[in-house]
């Protein structure tokens, strides 16, 4: 079975991405960045938006992406400010950065100030991993030289999180990304905003929300080259539970609008089960090479 490639654009003309497209804003953006706000109307986050326009298959080829990452550009070199209220207790100057560096480079590569925040993370997370094993004394250090002490009353940005593990799938050298994803894969509550378990033990039903997450976080640590040997215990799960005719179906209860359905008609088993398939399909084939 060969893996679809993650930019098909065969759910490029779903009614989930006319709807979603529709919605976009003249300058770029969907509402609130990070959290959504009842204040501001809108019904979904620029970030949730992005996400599930990159599962639909849409690439910075896209005038809604192009839209979308230039208004994230704008951010992120101070022209304009994301309309979300600031977190009270997290360093949000910093977070801010990061969440946009990250979502501006799953798009693009050639935009300066999102690489340069993706070289600072990997400072740091090398200084926090040079002697092989995770130090948080190196982390906070290295913090602190880049980003300087947070204001008073606020907390670091924990480092294994959707956004720092996805801007670092670049750039960091062998022994510290071996490193980095061990610490990771024994993290006793997992990857913050993806999967809050640890992710070195598979979930326990397949059919499931749980399942479908996992899934998330196998899709992030499967992007870093070194980590693929160490994740073939999840290759192996995943042919367990393949059907007997080479597909899978993870049940209706993995729909969450952002990763499943991709299909228009998601009440045909065929139409979901095509889906998770495609999915799965894909992480394979990412996981083999």
């Amino acid at each position: 079975m060969h893996p679809m490639r993650k930019d098909d654009p065969m759910h490029k003309d779903t009614m989930w991405a006319e709807k979603l497209i529709s919605m976009q804003e003249e300058d770029g953006k969907w509402g609130c960045f990070h959290s959504l706000s009842a204040s501001y109307g809108s019904p979904v986050t620029t970030e949730r938006a992005l996400r599930r326009l990159e599962r639909l298959g849409f690439t910075i080829e896209d005038a809604c992406i192009q839209k979308a990452v230039g208004y994230m550009a704008d951010c992120l070199a101070g022209k304009k400010e994301i309309p979300d209220r600031r977190e009270k207790l997290l360093d949000w100057d910093v977070f801010t950065s990061l969440i946009l560096a990250a979502w501006i480079r799953r798009y693009a590569s050639d935009i300066p100030e999102a690489n340069q925040i993706a070289k600072q993370w990997s400072q740091m997370i090398s200084a926090a991993f040079e002697g092989g094993r995770y130090s948080h004394k190196g982390y906070i250090s290295a913090y602190y030289d880049i980003f300087g002490v947070p204001p008073k009353g606020k907390r670091l940005v924990d480092f294994v999180n959707f956004y720092t593990v996805s801007l670092l799938r670049e750039g960091l050298e062998k022994p510290i990304e071996s490193a980095l994803v061990d610490y990771i894969l024994e993290k006793e509550d997992g990857i913050y905003y993806v999967y809050s378990q640890k992710i070195s033990s598979l979930p326990k039903v397949f059919e499931s929300k749980q399942a479908s997450q996992y899934l998330s976080a196998m899709e992030l640590l499967a992007d870093y080259r070194f980590a693929r040997g160490k994740l073939q215990f999840v290759t192996e799960w995943l042919k367990r539970n393949q059907n007997q005719h080479g597909t899978w179906d993870m049940g209706k209860s993995v729909k969450d609008n952002v990763y499943f359905p991709l299909s228009d008609h998601w009440r045909r088993k065929g139409a979901r089960e095509a889906d998770c398939t495609e999915r799965i399909s894909n992480l394979l084939g990412k996981l083999s090479e």
